[in-house]
Order: structure tokens, then C-alpha cells, then sequence
């Protein structure tokens, strides 16, 4: 049985050039900080793969200490946001701006500094759009502003250099921070214009590994010393994040860029295409969650007729068909998704929904397939009273 992989917003297959890039690294094991030619041999690794990721973000004279290499993108989400907020004063601001609908490696630090007497205010994103009303009114006094920028369960995308750009205005002093994570090669922008200071990347979401991600740090950040590390030890990655670093990791994540980029129109049109085509032939019982504003080309968010999308995904999955139920990251959680309450639907609505992520690979008959086992099981599956 063929095995058709649509959770792509889950993780992604490791694409050829990142496999060979990891395997070639795996014959180099100096430490990059050793002075000794086996170490200058990896830390030449880490260098290209900067540059690479670099040139994916639209900068061709990033500077090393701009782009810090983490365990993953939860970690650079946390390095941007902790990092940021103690190393400001609270007593001239402690307000800090993000949206209802964030994933959880950015919703749970905002409870915790909840906890620890920050001011969190949380911009609606219903319809899969930013209340740009509210954000415009909570603009002045603000210490941090986190948005990401495509939601991971809807698609959505959020208009967050005109959201960073209003706050500039507002709060000169403020650090902005986006969590690009499904928007990294995933749609065109590049970091200058994007207005954000800190933009968390991840490998995996890329075609690339598991356990290695990063955060862009703009210049006037690091100058300013508006950001500080919380991962202590040996002084790694410019001071700012301590820990051997992951050559092999970082190799296959420069490559995994590398191709991104220079097959990214390809790519984009590919998605968005098979994403049209899949809407255009679900069975008319299913409603799509399409956001009202700009979508990424790669997530489809669909709700089922009664039929629990966990019931829905394992019958797929037996059929050798991979789609997600929500957030990788939440998927043990039996609490009706946030993002998708955020979005406007119901418990009961988003307790039957189910999220399709796709990717260049994937292919029209993929497609045709999935849209058949949706129809076989909407009459084969026990709908709920």
C-alpha cells in the first residue's frame, strides 16, 4: 500500500541535498570551537549553512552573530521572547502584544510571564485575520510584540509588517518577534521588510532536520543589547546560545535552505495548485476554513459533517493516508484547539476538523486519493448525535 503524507505542517521528509549535506558532515567531528583544523572544518560548515539561510531570508551579507542556531524553533521562540523581556527594564514597560491563536512554544512563556506580572494582551484573529482596530489601540507602551506569521492549523495569514510597523510607531522601543515557522519558504518576504526584530526559523518544517532551528537577530538588536541568553554555559553562538553545536544538523539545515530557495517559485505554485484542487473536490459535506484574508499555499483546514476528526484521521491512516487533527505540538491535549476557537468555530466544530498540509512533492493523484477516502469514510463513519 502507497503511503500519502499530507501532515506536512507536522514535520517533512529530508530532502536529497539535506541528506547528503548531513551525511558528508557526519565525516567532520572537530567541535567548532576548537582552533585546530578539524574544528575550523566544522565551524566552516556552520558558516555556509549561515550564509545560506541567509540568502533564503533575503540578506546576502548576513553577519554570523545575526543568526543563532537553537535545538528547535520552540527554543529560538523562547530565546526571542525570554531573552528579550529580561533583558529590558519592566518599570518602563511590561506590556506585551501576541495573538489568541499562537502555537504553543509562544502561548505558554506569554502565561508564564502572565504569571511572573507582565501585561499580556491578546489580538483577535478571527477569520484568520488580525483586529487591526485593537492591536492599533494597545500599540503605545509595549515592551514585546510576538505574531507569527502564517497560523499553523488554519493557513492563515497574518499582516504582520503592517501590525510591527504600526507598533514601531507607536512604541519605538519595543522588540518585535515573528514566529515564521510555516511561512519560512512557504510564501515570499524577505527579513528586511518584514519589520520584525527577531524571526524564529525551523529546519524540519523545510525539508530539513529534526532538533535544529534558529533565530534572526537584527543588527540594531544585537548592538542595543536588547537581547540576552538564558541557555547558560560555554558561550556558544556569539554568546547567546551555550551548547556544542549541531554541525550535522546545521549542514542539513543550510541545505534544506539552500534548495528551498532556488526552487521556491516552482514550489509555491505547486502547493497552490494542488491546494485549489483538493477544495475543488472534497465532498460537498465538508466545509473549508479558508480565512477571509491571504492563505498559505500548504494548509487546507476542513471540517467534517459530525464525524470527530480524530475517528476521521485514523481511518485514513489505515488506508495509508497522513493528515494532522491539529498542532503537532497539542495533538495529546484533549482540549478543543485554540487556534481554531480563535478562528470562529465551536468545540463541537473544531473537535471535527481536520488539517491537510501539503508540500511540492505531493501530487494531484495523492490528491484524488485523499478525496475519495474522505468521501468513503463520510459514509462509512458513525456520525456524532
Amino acid at each position: 500500500m502507497k503511503e500519502i503524507y499530507f501532515d506536512n505542517s507536522a514535520t517533512t521528509a529530508l530532502s536529497d541535498p539535506a541528506k547528503k549535506a548531513m551525511t558528508e558532515a557526519m565525516e567532520i567531528y572537530g567541535n567548532p570551537s576548537s582552533l585546530h583544523s578539524a574544528g575550523l572544518a566544522a565551524e566552516k560548515l556552520i558558516r555556509e549553512a549561515r550564509k545560506s539561510i541567509g540568502e533564503a531570508l533575503g540578506i546576502r551579507s548576513l553577519r554570523d552573530s545575526q543568526l543563532i542556531f537553537t535545538s528547535c524553533g520552540s527554543e529560538a521562540s523562547n530565546l526571542a521572547i525570554f531573552g528579550t523581556v529580561y533583558a529590558k527594564s519592566r518599570r518602563t514597560a511590561n506590556k506585551i502584544i501576541t495573538t489568541d491563536s499562537e502555537h504553543p512554544s509562544i502561548e505558554n512563556p506569554m502565561r508564564r510571564l502572565e504569571e511572573n506580572g507582565f501585561k499580556v494582551v491578546r489580538i483577535p484573529t478571527r477569520n484568520g485575520v488580525l483586529d487591526m482596530e485593537m492591536l492599533e489601540k494597545e500599540a503605545e507602551g509595549v515592551l514585546l510584540a510576538s505574531l507569527m506569521m502564517v497560523n499553523n492549523e488554519t493557513g492563515a495569514v497574518y499582516d504582520v509588517e503592517r501590525a510591527f510597523k504600526l507598533i514601531k510607531e507607536k512604541s519605538p522601543d519595543a522588540v518585535t518577534h515573528c514566529d515564521a515557522v510555516q511561512g519560512f519558504l512557504k510564501r515570499r518576504w524577505n527579513a528586511s521588510s518584514l519589520g520584525a526584530d527577531l524571526i524564529t526559523l525551523s529546519a524540519h518544517k523545510i525539508h530539513g532536520p529534526k532538533g535544529i532551528g534558529a533565530l534572526y537577530i537584527d543588527p540594531d538588536i544585537i548592538k542595543k543589547k536588547k537581547i540576552i541568553p538564558y541557555l547558560l554555559g560555554g558561550g556558544q553562538e556569539y554568546g547567546l546560545r551555550s551548547g556544542t553545536e549541531n554541525t550535522i544538523g546545521i549542514a542539513g539545515f543550510g541545505a534544506a535552505a539552500k534548495d528551498g530557495f532556488l526552487n521556491l517559485g516552482k514550489s509555491l505554485d505547486s502547493m497552490r495548485e494542488l491546494r485549489e484542487y483538493i477544495i475543488a473536490n472534497l465532498p460537498d459535506e465538508i466545509r473549508v476554513n479558508s480565512p477571509m484574508g491571504e492563505c498559505a499555499p500548504h494548509i487546507v483546514n476542513i471540517t467534517l459533517p459530525r464525524i470527530k476528526s480524530e475517528t476521521m484521521l485514523h481511518y485514513l491512516s489505515a488506508k495509508g493516508i497522513f493528515v494532522s487533527s491539529g498542532s503537532a505540538c497539542s495533538s495529546h491535549s484533549s482540549a478543543p484547539s485554540g487556534a481554531l476557537l480563535a478562528f470562529g468555530l465551536d468545540a463541537k466544530d473544531a473537535d471535527c476538523s481536520l488539517r491537510i498540509s501539503l508540500c511540492a512533492e505531493n501530487t494531484g493523484e495523492d490528491a484524488d486519493a485523499l478525496c475519495k477516502a474522505l468521501s468513503e469514510g463520510l459514509d462509512t463513519l458513525v456520525r456524532i448525535r
